[in-house]
């Protein structure tokens, strides 16, 4: 007898390829890993006015609300506009998956939903913002048999380590899948409850079948979509169903009691349930990397809609991280942790870096682009050696104006070197600040022992002893400092 299951699917990197799409590498499960294009899931026009084309009235009505925040929604297809301050503005971005330590890409939806959350609340936005860890995961369980849960701890806390090095702060939430399993198996019997899950032996499916807008996010008919990643069972009802509750396996170290048995929860249930339980049915953004789209993010929204909640209402999707340049490739296998990149270049040129490029695009990462982003850095910190403090009007309307059409960071730091060269440094220092970067306009302190070569140097040079100031100069040099004269004494300055 045939199966339903014989129906025949194309996978998803079958469909995007005739569609041209580039990028259809392999996702890390949870995490914002490397890929090379935008997936084909832009589709935008030109970015339009700042100025809201919506009736602020339409919101309850704001005096305040005269440049709306918008996004660009890639459930849409267009930049969708923010209701006005105080909001709420919920935000749900997707986090790791804890087997390895993070790569340097898997920061990039963190460092922007931190940045988001800042500028939102800035302008008077109530914030909350939950970034999820995903502790149970099939990775974790091939990197670990046996030792699953210890894993998961350790890389977990490698994770807080490294992110927190950004200085960036924590969200306001980070739950793990671990902590939501009751909630978790309470939402698969409600799914089953209504038809739109079913148990096989001890695993439960989602029905693709009774969710007629399945495809929609991603863009796809739902007779083309396939998680090539998804385990193949004969007995599913349909070969594209997908996992809501997985039976324990011999292998498999963890495991919780449920209707069906021994087991543990799939992977886009997880994020379903904490981002309900924590947010609500229905918030303003669901953010995370381009790779989650299909499955990840296309799942969550159908099992949530099944149970008629509208879940997230602008979904938010950044560009990856392509690793470019012969150098960088050959020394480091294309393979850069977070840990790596911050002991390399510093928190503040991986942040000045990430601002570069728009959210939504693909950025290149590699020894010439960090060169840069290190360069740019040096000339904002540069400026702010020996000034003195001038009281000033803070230009905050003309950084509003940029962000507010889509977030547009690269045009932030475009209006930063617009202040530096005005001469601007109370703009400056706030705008910096926004984006974690206020640290470059406080001095740096020198070590004691290049204070007293400088100092030694000074004294040469009043006793017109020119050759030892000279000699002094450059061992201070060597050490990666620099003297700038003034009438009245000196600045140690880092080169």
């Amino acid at each position: 007898m045939q199966r339903r299951g014989e129906l025949r699917v194309r996978p998803l990197g079958a469909v995007l390829a005739e569609r041209s799409i580039d990028g259809v590498d392999d996702a890390e499960h949870g995490n914002c890993d490397e890929r090379r294009d935008d997936g084909g899931l832009d589709g935008r026009s030109a970015a339009p006015s700042c100025h809201s084309t919506q009736d602020p009235s339409r919101f309850g009505g704001n005096d305040r609300y005269k440049c709306g925040v918008r996004l660009y929604n890639t459930l849409s297809r267009q930049v969708e506009e923010l209701p006005p301050p105080p909001g709420p503005i919920r935000m749900y971005v997707c986090g790791p998956t804890v087997y390895a330590r993070a790569h340097v890409g898997n920061a990039r939806p963190f460092v922007i939903g931190m940045w988001l959350r800042s500028w939102l609340r800035s302008r008077g936005y109530d914030v909350t913002l939950v970034h999820n860890i995903t502790d149970i995961n099939d990775k974790i369980y091939k990197a670990a048999p046996g030792a699953s849960a210890e894993l998961a701890e350790r890389a977990t806390q490698w994770y807080l380590e490294d992110t927190d090095a950004l200085g960036l702060g924590r969200p306001d939430h980070l739950p793990r899948a671990t902590e939501m399993v009751p909630q978790i198996v309470r939402f698969i019997s409600q799914l089953i409850e209504r038809g739109f899950a079913y148990d096989v032996q001890g695993d439960v499916y989602f029905r693709i079948t009774r969710y007629p807008e399945y495809g929609r996010l991603s863009g796809q008919r739902p007779d083309q979509l396939l998680d090539e990643e998804e385990e193949p069972n004969p007995l599913k009802e349909d070969p594209r169903d997908f996992a809501l509750w997985k039976a324990n396996k011999p292998d498999e170290d963890t495991w919780w009691d449920s209707p069906w048995g021994r087991g543990r929860p799939g992977w886009h249930i997880e994020c379903s349930v904490m981002a309900e339980e924590l947010l609500g049915p229905v918030f303003e953004i669901h953010g995370g990397g381009l790779d989650l789209v299909f499955p990840h993010h296309e799942n969550e929204l159908a099992q949530s809609r099944a149970l008629g909640h509208d879940f997230a209402r602008i979904w938010t999707h950044n560009g990856m991280l392509r690793f470019t340049g012969s150098k960088m490739a050959k020394s480091e296998g294309n393979v850069v942790t977070l840990r790596h990149a911050l002991d390399r270049w510093g928190r503040e040129t991986l942040l000045l870096f990430f601002m570069t490029g728009h959210w939504s695009k693909p950025i290149d990462f590699s020894e010439e682009t960090m060169e840069q982003a290190t360069a740019q850095l040096e000339t904002f910190r540069n400026y702010f050696v020996g000034l003195e403090y001038e009281p000033e009007e803070i230009e905050s309307d003309r950084l509003v104006e940029v962000l507010a059409e889509d977030f547009n960071t690269p045009g932030a730091l475009a209006l930063f070197h617009d202040w530096r060269t005005r001469g601007r440094p109370a703009s400056l220092r706030w705008g910096l600040d926004l984006f974690g970067l206020g640290s470059l306009a406080k001095p740096r302190e020198a070590p004691f022992e290049l204070v007293l070569l400088a100092e030694r140097r000074w004294k040469a040079r009043i006793d017109g002893d020119f050759a030892t100031a000279d000699e002094v100069r450059r061992e201070v040099e060597e050490q990666g400092w620099e003297i700038r004269d003034r009438a009245d004494g000196f600045d140690l300055v880092p080169k």
